[in-house]
């Protein structure tokens, strides 16, 4: 049977690094080996960028958010959605500010389409809308990651409600309908006011009145229908802009 003992050579032999074969059969000073250095920082760049991909995935597996912001021209719909914005970091999306964004592009197919309905106080076709509003989206997962949208004046009719089912579906889940109910007679001075400075063809008093009319013919049938799924949340709008928000507000924390 063979003993082995150890003298003070062995023991230095012993606790000498291992020697590696790309460090020309010797290791540094402080027994590290620059190739396993390099293997490891490569491994750790590799799992971190896998984790940002498994993170970027999973956020994009995600339904959006939704609320929808309705009421009838006028309300301060807009308003209150930039504040909530602002404050709770829920996006704002207008349908009508991406349609008349839209409108203004140059070379768009849609441009004409979308000008001749606003200027007739008409709804633009819901395909339209709908898909404007989904690019939207979807742009902001991919710049931001934000999932948590406010849109602001849609659905107004029936029409857009089947096309959200039809492109968006289940990739978003409505949570609420927010609903700001105003008299008409304030919606209309609201409205001659803004047209003093926002330069919009829709705020003309002829086109007000033909605005109303969709309204009611229209989009109130759409809120009435979220009503009976228990979606809708009422809000009295010809209050301040605080009192509106305060309410707004609480309602969104919930």
């Amino acid at each position: 049977e063979l003993h082995v003992t150890s003298s003070p050579d062995n023991q230095n032999t012993n606790t000498m690094a291992p020697s590696c074969t790309h460090c020309t059969g010797s290791s540094s000073s402080k027994g590290l080996c620059p190739f396993s250095l390099a293997l490891f920082a490569g491994s750790a760049i590799t799992c971190v960028r896998y984790l940002q991909y498994k993170s970027k995935k999973s956020t994009d597996d995600k339904p959006f958010r939704v609320v929808f912001v309705l009421g009838g021209p006028g309300a301060g719909k807009g308003t209150q959605c930039e504040l909530l914005s602002e404050n709770l970091g829920w996006a704002h999306l207008s349908a009508g500010d991406l349609l008349r964004a839209e409108r203004k592009k140059e070379g768009s197919e849609l441009a004409d389409i979308i000008n001749a309905n606003i200027s007739a106080g008409k709804i633009v076709p819901s395909e339209i809308t709908v898909t404007l509003i989904k690019n939207a989206m979807v742009e902001l997962r991919k710049s931001k990651g934000q999932i948590k949208f406010l849109i602001d004046g849609f659905p107004r009719s029936e029409g857009n409600v089947n096309s959200w089912k039809e492109v968006v579906g289940e990739k978003a889940n409505v949570e609420s309908v927010l609903f700001f109910e105003c008299p008409e007679d304030i919606l209309t001075s609201r409205l001659l006011e803004r047209s003093k400075t926002s330069g919009r063809s829709d705020d003309s008093i002829d086109v007000i009145r033909k605005r109303f009319v969709t309204y009611r013919e229209e989009s109130m049938p759409i809120i009435e229908m979220y009503e009976k799924e228990g979606k809708v949340r009422k809000i009295i709008a010809d209050r301040s802009i605080e009192e509106v928000y305060k309410e707004v507000e609480s309602i969104l924390k919930e």
